[in-house]
């Protein structure tokens, strides 16, 4: 992590402990003669890899890229292209063709015959699998011919599309690794895996508040990682993952120990002394020597939060089978709303701060892909009746050689907002931009443009879209003239900036929609400062795994692991605390007889309170009022049932409570499969979420609360505009009240003139 990440720690290596822990590692040699190498026959569609839609390549866009990741203990055996397409009618046989390359070197070609023509056709090529390595490229590039003379490359007749059904075939076998942490988070987390992280918590009996607080900073720091990945996180209570019968399956896991409490593998102190501070250990599965556990051990939970931390914030001087940690002091706290996923609301932003990879904002060709930047915004950006959001954008393009319809395009998640010409300069004009312009041939342009607020919500999607016209060439009687398509370039500058600073942070709550897409309230603060947790003194595992999946998925919004994040499972120290709760206990009576609940668990029966209301849409989002119940029903049943509610705390007015309430570990199983369920969640809104076999019902019940700050004037206008007609009245009573003061003035003015007379 970054320096404003803040925690620093000193590493030291006990020399006695580190040969004892190296002498007690699993012997992966033994392990190998026994039983076969774990291998897997792995594929994925162009869809999986991003590429949701299918690929329509054309005469001047013939090229398209996929590309994918290997996790760096894999290695691969064969590797192929399972090509399905439809060629254009019109196309010459044998004449066109497709050339497919791995990372820049061409593997085979593709002939388009006479059968294919029309016709959707599937073709497997082969795949250098010694070219592979932990980021790869696959290049379609498309060769295509309708005629012999007078061709021209933009013709519509030169087509053909790529199914986003296509796929990539890898027979991969796993690699022993080292014990090195020098490598952390690898091998529980790679980037290049595109699969969900799946890393097991093993603990030697269930888990005290200390012990969650742990295992929730490392879970946070794993989701931060992960991000669109997702991230699972099993619960076992002493006892390790399996690793089926032939051992064919590599779960990793992350172990915590204390001197006094740890599992029953870690029970022999001659092989696994004591230690005397927090110790941090990679080694084998006992059973398997391709699986890794993560040992965190210490002298009591105080040492395995210190180890959690010291993980988290990913020091280069990690290494080693293992490590000691000497000392971890935080040096610099987090302030509100700096999440680093989140655009910066406190002063311009460049797009240099938003790219996710150096190319991203270049494009090439006469139809070039778009050029996307994602704005993650706080979900409490108050937005209500401005002018927009400035949005300074700066372009350069090559230069066409006519005045033509070459346009540039910008919307927001998928709606138009503007379009500019690009127009050829004058003479002087481009000597200006060749002064300029020190590693570019193209033309320069500047826009101001604003934003419609209205279009903003948690996670936005900006778009650019170059599009050039141009004639290449003309047929006429005995007469033919061809030109080549030039190498048109355009590019989004980096110093263009998007400018939030004028907004204040003020919303509606309870909000769950804000929760499930962006983990407010807590969120506000990236590391969790102002966020209590409140569990129960004996969880089941499929709690502590809620739990954990939870602060995952703040983390993945977020960017930043949990450093603050405190757990407890006593009321009285959750009341004293000034922050926003979230719950996974039994309510506390303040608010388990709170009007706001409309779904209590009590043991195996369900009160389901609920009005005959339709459920929230994005529209009624911020609806104020309460929807009374108007029915009471009271049943017993089998299947599993969960519900998220949220709420504004009777312990402090300015903070907010979720609570996820279930009972059985079938209910926490539902609710954490939720949880990890995009199109589920995205049904959570309101203040209460019923969950279901069947989805997700949600519905705002109960009156509404106010956190953030606005000025007091706009506040009163937000507030009345929910009401027109006592608006209205006001109106009227100021416009009759400032009527009679100006009558009382003129009154006394003119007895005044009259007595001067």
């Amino acid at each position: 992590m970054s320096a404003a990440l803040a925690s620093c720690f000193t590493v030291g290596a006990m020399a006695e402990e580190v040969d004892s822990q190296n002498t007690l590692a699993a012997d992966s040699d033994m392990v190998e003669e026994v039983f076969p190498v774990p291998a897997w026959r792995n594929s994925f569609t162009f869809a999986q890899t991003g590429r949701v839609a299918d690929t329509l390549l054309l005469g001047i866009q013939n090229q398209q890229y996929i590309d994918f990741g290997l996790r760096k203990d894999r290695i691969v055996g064969d590797a192929s292209l399972e090509l399905t397409y439809t060629a254009s009618p019109a196309l010459i046989p044998n004449w066109s063709h497709l050339r497919i390359y791995l990372n820049d070197v061409l593997m085979d070609t593709v002939r388009i015959n006479e059968q294919d023509l029309g016709q959707q056709r599937t073709q497997t090529v082969g795949l250098n699998s010694f070219l592979l390595s932990d980021f790869n490229q696959v290049r379609i590039e498309f060769v295509g011919h309708y005629t012999d003379i007078c061709e021209d490359p933009a013709n519509s007749s030169l087509w053909i599309n790529i199914s986003s059904g296509s796929k990539i075939h890898l027979n991969t076998q796993a690699v022993a690794t080292r014990n090195d942490l020098a490598f952390f988070p690898l091998p529980f987390f790679d980037p290049s895996d595109r699969d969900k992280t799946r890393l097991h918590m093993v603990f030697a009996d269930t888990p005290n508040a200390a012990e969650q607080q742990a295992a929730g900073v490392l879970s946070s720091f794993i989701g931060s990682l992960s991000g669109w990945r997702g991230a699972d996180f099993p619960v076992l209570y002493n006892q390790l993952p399996e690793t089926g019968e032939r051992r064919q399956i590599i779960s990793n896991s992350v172990v915590f120990a204390t001197n006094d409490r740890r599992p029953d593998f870690l029970s022999d102190k001659e092989y696994y002394p004591d230690v005397n501070a927090p110790v941090i250990t990679m080694m084998d599965h006992p059973d398997h020597a391709y699986s890794k556990l993560l040992v965190l051990m210490g002298r009591d939970e105080k040492d395995l939060h210190t180890a959690a931390m010291a993980l988290a914030s990913e020091s280069p001087l990690l290494r080693g089978q293992q490590v000691v940690i000497n000392k971890l002091q935080t040096l610099e706290p987090r302030q509100p709303y700096d999440a680093p996923n989140w655009v910066p609301t406190d002063r311009p932003v460049r797009f240099a701060e938003l790219i996710d990879y150096p190319e991203q904002l270049q494009v090439r060709g006469m139809r070039p892909d778009p050029i996307q930047l994602e704005l993650n915004l706080p979900p409490d950006l108050f937005v209500w009746r401005n002018q927009g959001i400035p949005l300074a954008t700066r372009y350069r393009y090559t230069m066409p050689v006519v005045n033509d319809e070459s346009r540039l395009s910008l919307s927001i998640n998928e709606q138009f907002i503007s379009s500019t010409p690009l127009s050829r300069y004058s003479e002087s004009s481009l000597e200006k931009m060749r002064l300029g312009i020190t590693s570019s041939e193209t033309a320069n342009s500047r826009d101001k443009l604003l934003v419609p607020s209205l279009k903003l919500g948690a996670r936005n999607t900006l778009r650019y879209d170059f599009s050039f016209a141009s004639t290449y060439g003309s047929a006429q009687k005995d007469h033919c003239q061809t030109s080549l398509p030039v190498d048109v370039r355009a590019v989004i500058d980096e110093d263009s900036t998007i400018d939030l600073s004028d907004y204040h942070h003020f919303m509606a709550m309870p909000d769950l929609w804000a929760f499930a897409g962006s983990g407010y309230p807590f969120s506000r603060m990236a590391d969790l400062s102002e966020t209590q947790v409140v569990t129960i003194s004996q969880p089941s595992a499929e709690q502590v795994s809620t739990l954990l999946q939870v602060l995952a998925g703040i983390g993945a919004k977020t960017g930043y692991p949990a450093l603050a994040l405190q757990v407890t499972d006593n009321w009285e120290e959750a009341r004293k605390s000034d922050a926003d709760l979230l719950v996974l206990a039994n309510l506390a009576p303040e608010m388990d007889q709170s009007a706001d609940i409309d779904v209590v668990f009590k043991q195996s029966r369900d009160w389901l309170l609920h009005g005959f209301k339709q459920p929230l849409d994005k529209s009624q989002r911020y609806n104020a009022g309460a929807f009374p119940a108007q029915t009471e029903v009271d049943l017993t049943a089998d299947a599993p049932i969960a519900a998220i509610v949220g709420m504004q705390s009777p312990f402090n007015k300015k903070r907010s409570v979720v609570a996820l309430l279930a009972d059985s570990p079938a209910d926490f199983q539902l609710l954490n499969s939720t949880l990890q369920d995009d199109g589920k969640m995205a049904a959570v809104r309101g203040s209460t979420a019923l969950i279901r076999e069947s989805g997700v019902h949600s519905q705002l019940v109960g009156d509404q609360y106010y956190v953030g700050y606005v000025p007091w004037w706009t506040k009163l206008w937000y507030v009345m505009s929910e009401h027109p007609f006592v608006l209205l009245l006001t109106t009227l009573a100021a416009a009759l009240l400032a009527g009679f003061v100006l009558w009382q003035i003129l009154r006394w003015q003119a007895a005044r003139r009259l007595r001067d007379y």
